[in-house]
């Protein structure tokens, strides 16, 4: 499950928390992501004047004691730094990831939307297990900018946010995206498999082997991204669809 301090407004965690607690033999069967390092200005947070970054030891730590707190656990099996940081001291994040880890709060660190350089950077100082990043056949910057290549290299799986552009793969749009939608649409019913399975099955077919996050408000949404995990796309169907997604053929 993979939340942030920020999602709702500071108020998702709680609430899933609420949750758990009605069940906590759960808790050994799931995992919790949270991620940190974005300051919202919210009526949760009165203190806040501007909305910016911190990713200072202090700021890490009470994010991670309060996300304990909420989700009413002991431990996350995984912390991501949500966004890259200007004023980022990569010596002190690792720092602090090594004590949560010593202490048992936080059991594997990450990061999310890092470049390939800043991952490498802090992956030197610090064993990081993925970088979740926004990827999908309308957003292809990871493919190209050699994020992808960087934690294929290094044997690191991608998480990937927004693997269905939002739902907008899903929607009639300008000439570009109806172009692409209407292809994945033919090789759906080609294998007789659900449109978003199809793409998902796309993400999940590059050698970096991503992991596409998916929403759990509805449970037909999880059985269709399950499926994709059950066939594969021949090498010309995935071309076809990257073909329609950057309007011309491979040089």
């Amino acid at each position: 499950f993979d939340h942030a301090d920020i999602y709702g407004g500071y108020g998702v965690e709680g609430l899933f928390g609420e949750a758990l607690s009605l069940k906590p033999s759960l808790r050994d069967k799931i995992q919790l992501v949270s991620k940190c390092g974005i300051k919202l200005v919210s009526s949760r947070r009165p203190a806040h004047t501007i909305q910016h970054y911190d990713t200072s030891a202090a700021h890490i730590r009470a994010s991670v004691e309060n996300s304990l707190k909420e989700l009413r656990t002991d431990h996350l099996d995984l912390l991501l730094i949500h966004r890259p940081d200007p004023l980022m001291d990569f010596d002190e994040v690792a720092h602090v990831f090594e004590t949560l880890r010593s202490e048992g709060k936080v059991r594997e660190f990450g990061v999310s939307n890092f470049s390939r350089h800043q991952f490498d950077t802090l992956h030197k100082r610090i064993a990081l297990v993925t970088n979740q990043v926004e990827f999908s056949p309308l957003h292809l910057a990871p493919m190209w900018d050699e994020t992808f290549d960087g934690l294929q290299d290094k044997g690191i799986r991608p998480m990937i946010w927004s693997p269905l552009a939002g739902g907008r793969l899903f929607s009639e749009g300008d000439a570009s995206s109806e172009r692409l939608r209407l292809k994945i649409k033919e090789i759906a019913d080609e294998l007789g498999k659900p449109f978003a399975s199809v793409v998902f099955a796309w993400i999940m077919q590059l050698p970096s082997r991503p992991v596409p996050l998916t929403g759990t408000g509805r449970l037909d949404g999880i059985k269709v991204a399950v499926e994709a995990t059950k066939f594969k796309l021949s090498r010309a169907q995935w071309f076809e669809i990257l073909r329609a997604a950057r309007g011309h053929e491979v040089a």
